[in-house]
């Protein structure tokens, strides 16, 4: 065998033996590497196990403390509800029972007034033998009183907000103010459509209607 031969067959063999190692070394400087990865992964792991029970039970704790807070802001919302409830049921009530209070008790001194009428009437009636003069000036009395009765009735009322609708004859009929009862012929061509009579006059509480004048309409 030659020299060039033996020398050729050498570096084969020492090229092999340099590929094997570097494979050797490669394969354990992988195997070096990912033990290390794994290491630090199960490290990581192992540290977020040991760290879960301690924030779920501070974070369980936390979370038993905001509904303990919740229910009992709850509670307290819906009692004071059901008293307002309550509350509101009674004054409802109580407003229904005494809704014309106001309005009956200003008109108790016109029932006074009436009562007293009546006894004069009745003393009246009781006179015998009574000239004509003297029944004329009973009559008058009586008229007297009726008269100031029905103005210091009228007055009370204006005082809580009643206000009498003008005549409407002679004017045209207005489904707003007017509530029509019949209708007759007209007395002329320009009565036609327009207030003849005023059977009932109309009021207002305020600026609302309260009662519509019921009226004849020409026809």
């Amino acid at each position: 065998m030659s020299n060039e031969t033996q020398n050729n067959h050498s570096n084969t063999e020492n090229n092999a033996d340099n590929s094997a190692e570097n494979t050797t070394n490669a394969d354990t400087l992988n195997t070096i590497e990912g033990e290390e990865a794994h290491t630090a992964e199960d490290f990581a792991e192992t540290e977020a196990k040991a760290e879960i029970p301690v924030n779920s039970q501070e974070n369980l704790e936390q979370l038993q403390v905001e509904v303990a807070e919740f229910k009992d802001k709850y509670m307290r919302l819906y009692a004071e509800f059901e008293n307002f409830r309550r509350r509101t049921a009674k004054e409802k009530s109580d407003l229904i029972k005494t809704a014309g209070e106001s309005i009956i008790s200003i008109l108790l001194p016109v029932l006074d007034d009436f009562e007293r009428a009546q006894k004069s009437m009745s003393s009246a009636e009781k006179v015998e033998n009574a000239d004509l003069e003297v029944l004329k000036r009973e009559l008058t009395a009586i008229k007297d009183g009726v008269g100031l009765i029905y103005n210091k009735f009228f007055r009370l009322l204006e005082q809580k907000g009643l206000k009498p609708m003008e005549s409407s004859i002679g004017k045209d009929f207005n489904v707003d103010e007017h509530e029509s009862i019949t209708q007759i012929p007209a007395p002329s061509e320009d009565m036609k459509g327009k207030v003849i009579d005023e059977v009932e006059k109309g009021y207002y509480l305020h600026e609302k209607v309260i009662r519509f004048a019921k009226v004849v309409i020409g026809s």
